[in-house]
């Protein structure tokens, strides 16, 4: 029975009410005291901090008696004592409301410029942001450590964002010292530019000199029209601000399609020095490679030693491998910084070129120590050294006992987070289950992770069970609920177990009531949309939106969707897996003109979310089909090549999911 080790430990009756009684029943049913909490939470929202305090004193001995707690003190926390905000802050509950309530009293302090307190708080703040990394500069510079305007000028180089109004005086400090420099500054507006956000841009550099200012009216022409402005605009003897929109706009163009811009750039080409020459190049090349363009490579070399951001030499080792040119690929990832060098796709991408390139003793170093992580790239770099699969050689699955268990369960933050979660507050219940676990040994999170399984909150139990370092449950790492529910759908179909899990652990992590922000819903996350259209396919006759959520409902369109998109692409799961993901027309057109490597299609898909989608559906796979005892299958053999693009004349899909 759902949460019956909660119920048997506690012997108070504690809880968040759900906001809807479905999900209430779902996660088995309201306890004693819900309501008390559910009123609590809903006086603080209305800032009732009467019937707040009223209600408080029913729940002073609940485990989430803390976030009461904190509701009590946050209504008044202009009003309140510094020791009554001390004394909370100090309290030893494991919670992320305890370091909640300090990150907005430290706002406060520094709205108050009371520097002192703040100064001597902020240091046990875990949960940082912006506006409290420059409140805390300003309180360092309010006793005179002037080292904290290096710090205010790498936040100023690295940021495309509009900052809080709290970060000004820092800036306006060290650009008086000298600190942040005109080029400085006219490299923020660059870089805000490069992220299409033209009012920013426009209002940074009036800080400018006069005549490196930027137009205000030519910025707003050149981002709603961009070829418009280019055709029309004059750059014989051009200042720097007028260059500076054209090349905005020619990265505009750029973006929406890379031959046009050339075209334009052919042009106009002349009136640009060779450092804005070099720089345009380098984002022709990058947009050019996202869409797949063969010129790709050749704008990236005309772009010579200007600097590339991390996106921009990432997509330049992808146009190599699409071309394929090993002695670029391995030559790019040779110019990344270390850190970027060591990701994971750029580690064995690396080994590869090796490999092709004639250095196999050095390229089998590289992959033997890349094996031995449980990953895409892991799969991939083992069957290059060995034929057994990282995913049949993973080690034997830890099961903690029942002391273990018990020990886990005891934890008030354990027991505030399986209460939060039958309740339904999904969001709270994940910020108290992290906080909890952060600071987790591998027997803790494996323990936490089977607490989250015997309970039914699957996302959980995957990704607590995913963090583990020495040891690992696979079992908890790859949950396979719903077994029953799934295999008439997938008989049926004709279609693999293993992928229908690998996909749905990445949808949903086996979440029910999971919806997007776009609106998909269910484990299969469908799109209304494309609930829609397969409710006709399937000939479910009065189909009404809120049928998708039904789990036979969702099973039944999400396995059905599967089939036919992996139908339309040749049984290819690599394909069917981005057709799911970003739409039949878009994982067609990311296709080569010749045929390519499972694992290079994926690598080059111009969506991130889609290529982190892809390699994980088909890593997933390789688990799944493991655990399921399926005969072992090469990994490389499962992502297959995909073959040339060509018209299809095979009947249209719903582009969503």
């Amino acid at each position: 029975m759902k949460f019956i080790l909660l119920a048997v430990l506690l012997i108070t009756a504690f809880g968040v009410a759900n906001q809807t009684a479905e999900g209430a029943a779902q996660l088995g049913g309201a306890a004693p005291g819900d309501a008390d909490f559910l009123a609590a939470r809903e006086a603080f929202r209305t800032g009732n901090a009467a019937q707040l305090d009223h209600i408080a004193a029913r729940l002073k001995n609940s485990p989430l008696e803390p976030y009461v707690a904190y509701y009590q003190l946050r209504m008044r926390l202009e009003t309140a004592s510094n020791p009554a905000i001390r004394a909370f802050l100090a309290r030893p509950d494991e919670t992320p409301v305890i370091d909640q309530l300090r990150g907005e009293w430290l706002k406060l302090l520094g709205k108050r410029r009371q520097w002192d307190g703040f100064a001597d708080e902020f240091p046990r703040l875990l949960g940082e942001d912006t506006e409290l990394s420059c409140y805390a500069m300003q309180a360092r510079q309010h006793m005179h450590d002037n080292g904290m305007l290096q710090e205010a000028r790498k936040l100023w180089l690295t940021s495309s964002d509009e900052l809080p109004e709290n970060c000004d005086p820092l800036f306006d400090a060290a650009i008086a010292g000298s600190i942040i420099g005109e080029e400085d500054i006219a490299g923020r507006v660059r870089l805000v530019l490069e992220a299409g956000n033209t009012t920013l841009a426009g209002q940074l550099s009036m800080r400018l000199p006069a005549k490196r200012r930027l137009s205000a009216a030519a910025l707003a022409s050149a981002k709603a029209n961009p070829e418009r402005y280019l055709k029309g605009v004059k750059l014989g003897n051009a200042g720097e601000a007028q260059r500076a929109v054209a090349l905005f706009a020619l990265q505009r163009l750029a973006k929406q399609l890379p031959q046009l811009a050339f075209a334009q750039w052919e042009r106009v080409a002349e009136h640009f020095s060779a450092d804005e020459q070099r720089y345009f190049y380098s984002w022709l090349g990058y947009e050019a490679a996202r869409r797949h363009d063969e010129r790709a490579l050749e704008w990236y070399r005309q772009s010579g030693d200007a600097p590339l951001t991390e996106q921009q030499r990432a997509w330049r080792v992808r146009a190599a491998l699409r071309a394929p040119d090993w002695h670029e690929v391995n030559a790019s990832i040779e110019a990344m910084p270390p850190q970027q060098q060591q990701q994971a796709a750029w580690r064995y991408w690396g080994a590869y070129a090796l490999k092709e390139l004639g250095q196999k003793e050095e390229a089998d170093r590289r992959f033997a120590a890349l094996s031995a992580e449980y990953n895409f790239y892991g799969l991939l770099a083992a069957e290059e050294v060995t034929t057994i699969s990282a995913a049949d050689n993973v080690p034997a699955g830890h099961q903690p006992g029942k002391e273990e268990l018990d020990a886990m369960l005891a934890r008030p933050s354990i027991q505030r987070a399986l209460a939060l979660f039958r309740m339904g507050l999904r969001t709270d219940a994940t910020r108290e289950w992290a906080w909890a676990e952060r600071k987790f040994d591998d027997r803790q999170l494996l323990a936490a992770a089977e607490l989250a399984r015997r309970n039914e909150i699957y996302d959980r139990a995957i990704n607590t069970a995913d963090q583990t370092m020495q040891l690992h449950d696979f079992n908890l790492r790859y949950l396979a609920p719903y077994r029953d529910e799934l295999r008439g759908h997938i008989q049926q179909l004709g279609l693999e177990e293993a992928w229908v899990y690998g996909l749905m652990r990445q949808e949903s992590r086996f979440v029910k009531q999971a919806k997007s922000e776009v609106g998909a819903s269910g484990l299969m996350q469908i799109m209304p949309a494309t609930a829609r259209w397969l409710a006709r396919k399937l000939g479910m006759k009065n189909y009404r939106r809120a049928m998708v959520r039904k789990l036979d409902t969702n099973l039944a369109m999400g396995t059905y969707y599967m089939k036919t998109v992996l139908d339309r692409f040749d049984n290819s799961p690599v394909l069917a897996s981005a057709a799911y993901n970003a739409g039949p027309t878009r994982a067609h057109q990311w296709r080569g003109d010749r045929p390519l490597e499972g694992a290079i299609y994926t690598e080059t898909i111009p969506f991130d979310e889609t290529r982190s989608y892809v390699r994980k559906v088909m890593s997933n796979t390789v688990y799944y089909a493991r655990l399921f005892g399926q005969p072992p299958r090469s990994f490389k053999e499962r992502l297959g090549i995909v073959a040339a693009r060509e018209a299809s004349n095979r009947q249209a899909v719903s582009d969503e999911k």
